[in-house]
């Protein structure tokens, strides 16, 4: 049996951790800073990749596959790009290993199998990327280029959490290629829109779609689209960022093509990803002092069936009439498990199947079959009713509808309600540590006051809102003219 988890009001961050390994989602690995991904979380991660591959496949994009290793050399071309990432970089020097004559049994680099140039473990794809796209855009007739690659990254975290912050993380990473600055840009809003898209419809999360400030930007990147999220402790997540990088990678590759006027130009640039942290975000949101609390558009069991018997006889006989349930829920494209494990008892798999988030839950006995009934239990609400056999299929399927907008709608509540506009820097500190969300305030358009703020309050400009209203007014810290608000909080 799991142990009791933390509860968020005592210790959140507590609450977290164990509940990412109590529901069996993941665990550290023997690598510092590396996690396991088990096979319950990797369904969710999968079925999160199943949705967002099929919408950046509608969109026209194709996926491909590049090299791990980055050469230094063509990591360095982009100056920003590589500054940007030199911290996190992990480097391979050499090649070989072989026996130790001082430690016998015992490995060691062989000092004779250095590399004539070291490789980056790639933090971000762009340079070797790049570097390919010159081989591959000659003319306007190859524009746009639209491709996308799923992939395992490296960035040398020193503190690191299961999901949200990792040394090494699975992502999708988008690079596309267009022969106009208004293409790029489209391309570039586009897919911010298809992340906010899967966020809202998908993962039940309301998401703040919005511009990076110049400092808080992907190094290369001439701006930086994102969508900003709330957690239950009232702090921010960057769920996903879309670049427009301008001509600079092509720039930087000498990537050029043929106009249809015959004038040799630059291309124009995009690229945009998620990652593993999304499961951060979705356990953050949705989930209580019971375990996960999953939507039914990502659940990899959207239903769970429990019989409930004394003898084998009756099991018989419940089988039968699961077996006929489960064929047409499964018509219906509901994904359900009968979970008649002999090795536990009811009231542990109930517990189990509630600390792994299924939607729904339905137990069945003996008693049911001669009612006609059985015992529905929705995870979010943690409600039970009682319902008729016939017509079962057509109430579980209204039911996922309904839970999965139950669970949007109380999110959205949520971050509603914490959106607070101030307008001095005492209400700010105030409303940052009574209150906690997003902080919609005055900001001078400085990097020195962005940073002045950060430093005393920890919270950072998560973002300035497309939709947001511009209105004059006066920086909440300097006192300067603003020309609008824009979003503050702590942040993941």
């Amino acid at each position: 049996m799991s142990k009791k988890l933390t509860s968020r009001a005592e210790n959140y961050s507590k609450w977290y951790n164990e509940l990412v390994v109590e529901a069996d989602l993941a665990e550290n690995s023997a690598v510092r800073g590396c996690m396991v991904i088990k096979p319950y979380g990797f369904a969710i991660w999968e079925k999160m990749q199943a949705e967002l591959d099929r919408m950046f496949k509608e969109t026209g994009h194709q996926n491909a596959y590049f090299p791990l290793f980055v050469p230094k050399s063509l990591f360095e071309a982009e100056e920003k790009n590589a500054e940007g990432f030199a911290k996190e970089c992990a480097v391979v020097t050499h090649y070989r290993l072989q026996n130790d004559p001082d430690k016998p049994g015992k490995l060691r680099v062989d000092p004779n199998a250095k590399l004539e140039e070291e490789l980056v473990v790639r933090p971000t794809s762009e340079a070797i990327i790049w570097n390919t796209y010159k081989g591959w855009i000659q003319s306007y007739r190859d524009l746009p280029l639209l491709i996308n690659q799923w992939a395992n990254v490296v960035r040398w975290e020193m503190r690191t959490r299961l999901f949200l912050r990792t040394a090494e993380f699975l992502w999708q990473e988008g690079h596309t290629a267009h022969a106009t600055k208004k293409e790029a840009i489209a391309e570039a809003e586009l897919m911010n829109n298809v992340y906010a898209t899967f966020a809202e419809k998908f993962m039940a999360i309301p998401v703040i779609q919005g511009l990076k400030t110049e400092s808080e930007r992907f190094a290369g990147a001439d701006e930086t689209y994102c969508i900003e999220a709330l957690m239950q402790d009232g702090k921010a997540l960057q769920a996903g960022t879309s670049h427009f990088l301008g001509q600079n990678f092509a720039k930087a590759f000498d990537v050029k093509f043929t106009s249809k006027e015959g004038k040799q130009e630059h291309v124009w640039a995009t690229s945009w990803g998620v990652s593993t942290r999304l499961m951060g975000a979705l356990i953050m949101t949705h989930s209580d002092d019971k375990g996960l609390v999953l939507p039914p558009n990502l659940a990899p069991n959207q239903v769970v069936i429990v019989p409930i018997y004394k003898t084998d006889e009756q099991l018989d006989a419940i089988t039968e009439v699961v077996n006929g349930i489960i064929k047409d829920l499964r018509s219906k494209n509901i994904s359900v498990k009968f979970d008649n494990r002999d090795t536990y008892r009811p009231g542990a798999k109930f517990a189990q199947h509630e600390l792994q988030g299924v939607p729904l839950r339905i137990a069945i006995g003996s008693r049911d079959l001669e009612n006609g009934t059985v015992e529905l239990a929705r995870r979010d609400t943690l409600t039970k009713e009682v319902v008729p056999l016939d017509g079962l299929v057509d109430k579980v399927e209204g039911l996922m509808t309904r839970i999965q907008e139950a669970l949007f709608n109380k999110a959205l509540d949520y971050r509603d309600n914490h959106i607070t506009e101030v307008d001095s820097f005492e209400e700010f500190k105030k409303v940052l540590e009574e209150k906690g969300g997003f902080i919609s305030a005055h900001w001078d358009g400085t990097t020195e006051t962005e940073d002045k703020i950060k430093e005393i309050t920890k919270a950072t400009i998560r973002c300035m809102p497309l939709e947001g209203k511009l209105e004059k007014g006066v920086c909440v810290y300097t006192g300067a003219t603003s020309e609008r608000r824009v979003l503050f909080a702590k942040a993941y």
